[in-house]
């Protein structure tokens, strides 16, 4: 990854208007973004309607084909030249997503810089979309496989990873030929909002890359039911992944769904415990815990549970908590409703037999923080 200087930045990324067939679109609605360290209201982002998420997917469909048409050279060259604007603003990025999503600012460098690998490597891959060979089943014939871009694609990203999530999906349709419309969550436009301004600044022809920030349902449910939309990608919850299968059947789309995770860690009799502890807490309390790569549950082996018990909350215990802005190693979680959610995972664990060893409740540094928490002999039927 290019290094930058930390304080660069060439752009305002300071957006609150969506960004459609190249133009920013206002709206007289409006919904708030706050700062979950806070908060406190950090911008008041228009809020499109569904003939605004119909007139993205205009601009989209009639970008396409000159976009199909070029040289994936041209089209590696236009993605080359936005990693470079998300590069040079790789400082004021991570503080926009400090500012709206809470991480802690080296955490939010860091994606800053995995988002800006997703469009690199997708430039190189644009120039490698070769024909190949396939061995036929008739005598004397010849086979050839050609890909082609399938047309208008439709994002819709996370809150937990702002921008890497959108670059992953939009350099790779993008690389293939296609055109894209863009949803970010709501509760963290920002970021997406700026990914716009710097596509407009890198060049990247009008229409080719909308990005239409507002109510999820009014935005997304239209383009589920657009025959003109032929693909969907969706980075989210299980239960709004099942909705957006059910709302892609009637004009069968192609969908990428990537929901929910649930992934264990296990520690074996022969583990080396410092690493394990380590590797634990980086797998627990990453993005401060909101990641669907984060470990759900820990499964220890007998002869070593307690020793790694012991290990493992003395490292919890010594984790920072505090604003995103000051580098702790835990920010605030994104809004209320998963404090709750916390809160309930502790008394239904305590409910069936668990035993809290660190924490357990909400932090003392704001309204949105909770303690570091660890809790041991927690039985399966815990939720």
């Amino acid at each position: 990854m290019t290094q930058t200087n930390p304080n660069k930045s060439t752009s305002d990324l300071s957006q609150t208007s969506s960004y459609i067939g190249g133009k920013w679109r206002k709206s007289a609605l409006q919904i708030a973004v706050t700062d979950p360290a806070t908060g406190q209201v950090i911008a008041n982002i228009d809020a499109m309607a569904a003939n605004d998420a119909d007139d993205a997917v205009t601009a989209a469909q009639a970008a396409f084909r000159p976009w199909a048409d070029l040289l994936p050279q041209e089209r590696s060259r236009h993605l080359k030249n936005w990693r470079a604007k998300i590069t040079e603003n790789r400082e004021t990025l991570a503080q926009v997503m400090v500012a709206e999503q809470g991480k802690p600012i080296s955490e939010a460098r860091g994606e800053i810089d995995y988002a800006a690998s997703f469009i690199e490597y997708y430039a190189e891959e644009a120039k490698r979309n070769n024909v190949e060979s396939v061995v036929s089943h008739i005598k004397n014939a010849e086979m050839e496989l050609w890909r082609e871009p399938i047309g208008v694609v439709a994002l819709v990203t996370p809150w937990n990873f702002p921008t890497a999530m959108l670059t992953r999906k939009a350099a790779a349709a993008l690389a293939a030929g296609c055109t894209v419309v863009a949803h970010p969550s709501i509760e963290t436009p920002l970021s997406a909002l700026a990914l716009a301004k710097l596509a407009e600044e890198a060049g990247i022809p009008p229409g080719v890359f909308n990005v239409v920030a507002g109510d999820a349902a009014t935005i997304v449910t239209p383009w589920c039911a657009d025959s003109r939309v032929r693909a969907m990608s969706f980075t989210g919850s299980t239960e709004v992944g099942r909705l957006i299968y059910r709302q892609c059947a009637q004009t069968v789309k192609r969908l990428v769904l990537e929901l929910g995770g649930h992934a264990p860690f296990i520690v074996f009799s022969d583990a080396d415990l410092d690493r394990a502890v380590s590797e634990a807490i980086a797998a627990k309390f990453a993005t401060s815990g909101q990641d669907c790569l984060g470990a759900n549950r820990m499964f220890i082996a007998r002869d070593v549970y307690d020793a790694f018990c012991e290990r493992f909350v003395a490292a919890a215990r010594k984790l920072s908590v505090g604003a995103g802005k000051d580098d702790p190693d835990i920010g605030p979680l994104m809004h209320e409703r998963l404090v709750q959610k916390q809160e309930a995972h502790v008394a239904d664990a305590l409910a069936k037999g668990a035993r809290v060893a660190l924490g357990g409740k909400r932090h003392v540094a704001g309204s949105l923080f909770f303690e570091p928490t660890v809790l041991i002999d927690v039985p399966d039927s815990a939720n």
